[in-house]
């Protein structure tokens, strides 16, 4: 991703499914411009998911994706439909193209839109072939619920786009830390440089803070923990408030004057992506943890572990720590989430930054209906240092 790329957890993704042969690469490449999927008469060509960036305006940013199809065989084809159907997580709107030329049974693709109906997924038939003529049934489904197009000459393929932005629902906007702050405004971000840092860089939460922080006017101050005590001495004004990476929260909690409200990263993303409230009610759950019991330690992106890696070293070391009790950790990354929680006494999962709200929100009402409890690693962190009463300060409507 580039330094000016709009990160892909803040994109909507529009999801194309149907059967193979159906013309689904076909069709993201006539909605976008670029020969992205590879198109084929040989079904099955698709074996992967594929993703593409582009802007959709009114929309703004948008990540399109290419599936798999719903009717792929074989041993590899079943594993081919598992992948589509994790698309169905994220998917903020859905297109389901079919082959407009042919009396099919469309019970593949009708049972798709009954699960799309139930999750509140919008959702858009997409006839494709229009050029080499339609069947009855198809003119009547179009007439209902389709736009009809043609890849080949592109008729329609503007109609579609058109669309697609009246599809997604009206929301309020989401900001990450801007209500809280006035303009001319100094707030401090604590980010440690260690060797879990990306080198070169800061990591996408930090950088998105900044970037709200600026939107709004106000001055974000960026220093390491070890420079923080110095920082205070050397400002003439308060700060409106301390914002740090959690590995560090006890001693940036130490260090920062009690009056200067303090939260972190983490915390921040937890409330931008989905249900602060319920993931900071189960930090409490620790105490309910026993012997031999398994803790998913959950992220959202996939990277190099260094030594020392929060995820797999850090936090679960202090886990064990805090309860006293033998514990097993597994882990998941990037789209991977498991489906049956329920052999977990626990997830803990981290802020998200590249999931989008849809997905991480599936994955804590996946965590909820099957009654394992779900925390974000900031929380946590947070409620095993005690500090989780001054982290949540900021937002008086929480509770624990």
């Amino acid at each position: 991703m580039g330094m000016n790329d709009t990160p892909k957890g803040e994109r909507v993704h529009i999801a194309i499914f149907g059967k193979r042969n159906a013309g689904k690469s076909s069709l993201i490449n006539a909605i976008t411009g670029q020969d992205i999927s590879v198109v084929s008469n040989q079904k099955g060509t698709t074996t992967d998911p594929v993703y593409k960036a582009m802007e959709l305006l009114p929309i703004g940013p948008v990540m399109f994706i290419d599936t798999p199809g719903l009717d792929d065989e074989g041993d590899l084809g079943e594993l081919r439909v598992e992948k589509t159907k994790e698309i169905l997580r994220k998917t903020d709107v859905a297109l389901i193209v079919a082959d407009g030329i042919v009396k099919d049974d469309f019970s593949m693709e009708q049972e798709l839109e009954q699960y799309l109906s139930a999750q509140d997924i919008p959702y858009l038939w997409v006839w494709n072939k229009c050029d080499l003529g339609m069947s009855s049934f198809d003119e009547n489904k179009q007439k209902e619920q389709g736009v009809c197009v043609s890849t080949i000459t592109l008729e329609g393929i503007d109609t579609l786009k058109e669309m697609i932005p009246k599809l997604l629902p009206k929301e309020e906007e989401k900001v990450l830390v801007r209500d809280l702050v006035e303009c001319g405004d100094v707030v401090i971000l604590v980010v440690p440089i260690d060797k879990a840092a990306p080198k070169g860089r800061l990591i996408l939460p930090q950088q998105q803070v900044i970037r709200d922080l600026l939107e709004k006017g106000a001055f974000p101050l960026v220093t390491r923990e070890t420079e923080l005590e110095e920082v205070f001495q050397k400002l003439s004004v308060k700060p409106k408030m301390v914002i740090t990476d959690s590995q560090v929260f006890a001693y940036v909690n130490k260090v920062t004057p009690k009056d200067i409200p303090l939260t972190s990263f983490s915390i921040l993303m937890a409330r931008y992506k989905g249900d602060l409230q319920g993931l900071a009610e189960s930090a409490s759950c620790l105490h309910n943890l026993h012997n031999g019991d398994t803790i998913l330690m959950a992220e959202g992106c996939t990277h190099h572990r260094q030594c020392g890696d929060i995820g797999t070293v850090k936090l679960p070391n202090w886990i064990k720590e805090y309860t006293g009790k033998e514990l097993s950790f597994e882990t998941s990354s990037g789209g991977g989430f498991p489906k049956d929680l329920k052999k977990y006494a626990m997830v803990v999962h981290c802020g998200g930054c590249m999931l989008n709200s849809r997905e991480m929100k599936y994955r804590m009402k996946e965590a909820k209906q099957q009654g394992v409890p779900m925390v974000n690693y900031g929380i946590l962190i947070a409620y095993m240092k005690g500090i989780i009463e001054r982290s949540l300060g900021l937002f008086p409507e929480i509770k624990i």
